[in-house]
Parts: structure tokens; C-alpha cells; sequence
């Protein structure tokens, strides 16, 4: 076999077995043993197991060395822009709609079974996914999941169907949430999200710029939720 010949195969193979796990967790952790230590470590299993996957592969399979992804191309002023700008389109369309997608009971019902129905919970969870969550969603979603779309198909297909495999994760999460057509709407805005910030990742090379957008959107959402469940 020719050096690279079997590049496809091994993304496809890196995909199959990193694509799946979070979502696993979310099945396990939201909706079979909601609230249970059983479903609890699941899900974080299936963190450690996403997480810790990428760096394993690009380091024994794929044999390269590991980085801190340096911004050395800039893009953190796109951050600044993207970040700012999909927030304010959540918040105008929270504005115009808050009342037919939200309903608060439901929300803080589900905050209550996944252990963040309490303000001092929900602070140190928005903290956690803005801080550290979203960082490593940015490793594993756009440097990780990208590059090996990449190496299967050309760049704006492999923006998109990263950015729809990001969605479809996200989903799951969403629908244990809030109502189907809620989930729905915030799921259009998730890809909308992922898919500008994995064109971010191709054009800069560094997960940073797109961190900094992903963080924004972040705060602007946990604020929302803050604002709904304990108002």
C-alpha cells in the first residue's frame, strides 16, 4: 500500500469511534438514568472518552506531535465579531418568540434532574462550559472532527457535515431540555454556530478565534437560561 493510501480509512475509522460518544453520554446521562450515579458517570465517561480520544489518535496513530494550537494567523477580531453577532440573533429572537419557546416550569424541572436547579449549581455549570467545556468542544469538534471530514472530503463539505455531526450532539441535549420545537429552532442556531466556527478553524488553523465566538454565545445563552429559570 502507498504511503497515505489508507488516510480515509483511518479517518473514517477516528470518526465512527469519537462522532458517537457524547451523544451516548447525553442518551445515558439525560433521558434512560436521569439523576442517578449510574447515568452521572456514564456521561462523564463518555467526556473523558471524547476528550481524551483525539489526543490519543493524532499521537499514536496518526504519529504527530501535539500543539497548544497557537493563533499564529490572527482571527480574533472575526471572534469578537461572530461571537457578538450570533448572540444578539439569539437574543432578538428570544425577544420576538421567548414566549412561545420557553416555558419556564419545564426548564427548571430538567435543571432540578440534572443537578443545576439551584443558582449556585447553575453558576459553576455556565462557568464550567464557558471556561473549560466549550475549550475542549473547540479541540474535539473543529481541530479533531474537521480534520478527519477534511481528509475524506473537500473543505466546505467537511465545514458542513462536522458542523452537522457538532449539531445532532447538541440536539439530544436540547430535546432534554426544552420542547421538540424549541429544540429545533436552538438547533438551527447551533449549526449555524458550528458551521462558522469550523470555517473559522480552516481559515485560521487554531481553535482560539473560534473559542472566543463560541464563548460569547455562551454567556449570552446561560444568561438567558439564568433569566428564565430563576428570574
Amino acid at each position: 500500500m502507498e504511503p497515505g493510501t489508507d488516510a480515509p480509512r483511518r479517518a473514517v475509522l477516528a470518526l465512527l469511534l469519537s462522532v458517537p460518544a457524547p451523544s451516548l453520554g447525553v442518551l445515558a446521562g439525560m433521558f434512560l438514568f436521569p439523576g442517578t450515579p449510574l447515568g452521572a458517570a456514564l456521561f462523564l465517561l463518555s467526556k473523558v472518552w471524547y476528550f481524551g480520544f483525539p489526543v490519543l489518535w493524532h499521537r499514536f496513530v496518526d504519529r504527530q506531535p501535539l500543539s497548544l494550537s497557537a493563533a499564529r494567523a490572527g482571527g480574533f477580531g472575526m471572534g469578537w465579531l461572530t461571537g457578538l453577532g450570533i448572540s444578539g440573533a439569539i437574543l432578538l429572537v428570544i425577544f420576538l418568540f421567548g414566549d412561545r419557546l420557553l416555558e419556564p416550569g419545564g426548564l427548571v424541572k430538567r435543571l432540578q434532574e440534572v443537578g443545576l436547579g439551584t443558582p449556585g449549581m447553575y453558576l459553576a455549570g455556565a462557568l464550567y462550559w464557558i471556561a473549560v467545556n466549550s475549550v475542549l468542544e473547540e479541540y474535539a469538534w473543529r481541530w479533531f472532527c474537521y480534520r478527519q471530514c477534511r481528509a475524506l472530503l473537500p473543505g466546505p463539505i467537511a465545514v458542513a457535515l462536522s458542523a452537522l455531526f457538532f449539531t445532532l450532539h447538541h440536539l439530544l441535549a436540547l430535546l432534554a431540555l426544552t420542547p421538540p420545537p424549541t429544540a429545533i429552532v436552538c438547533s438551527i442556531g447551533v449549526f449555524t454556530g458550528a458551521l462558522i466556527w469550523s470555517a473559522m478553524y480552516a481559515r485560521y488553523r487554531s481553535i482560539w478565534p473560534g473559542y472566543l465566538s463560541h464563548a460569547l454565545v455562551d454567556i449570552a445563552i446561560f444568561g438567558i437560561g439564568a433569566s428564565v429559570a430563576f428570574g
